[in-house]
C-alpha cells in the first residue's frame, strides 16, 4: 500500500474508535498489507482485496487466551 492510502486507514480508524492513538505503519518485506498498532503493541493486519473492481480493506485482529486471563 502506497502512504496516502496508508493515511486515510489510520485517519479511519481513530475517528471510528475515538483514539489519536492508532498508527497504522507500512510492513517492511510485504507491501499487500500494513499492521495497525495502539502505542508499541500490535494489534493487527489490514490487508487490501480490490478483486472485482471494487476495493475494500479486511482489518484481522488476533486475541491470545493469555490476553484475555486478566479481564473480570
Amino acid at each position: 500500500m502506497k502512504q496516502p492510502e496508508i493515511i486515510k486507514l489510520q485517519k479511519f480508524l481513530q475517528q471510528k474508535f475515538g483514539n489519536k492513538n492508532i498508527d497504522v505503519r507500512p510492513r517492511v518485506k510485504l507491501n499487500d498489507s500494513v499492521e495497525v498498532f495502539i502505542g508499541d503493541e500490535s494489534i493487527g493486519l489490514i490487508h487490501a482485496d480490490d478483486e472485482d473492481g471494487d476495493k475494500s480493506y479486511i482489518f484481522n485482529m488476533s486475541i491470545l487466551d493469555i490476553d484475555l486471563e486478566d479481564i473480570s
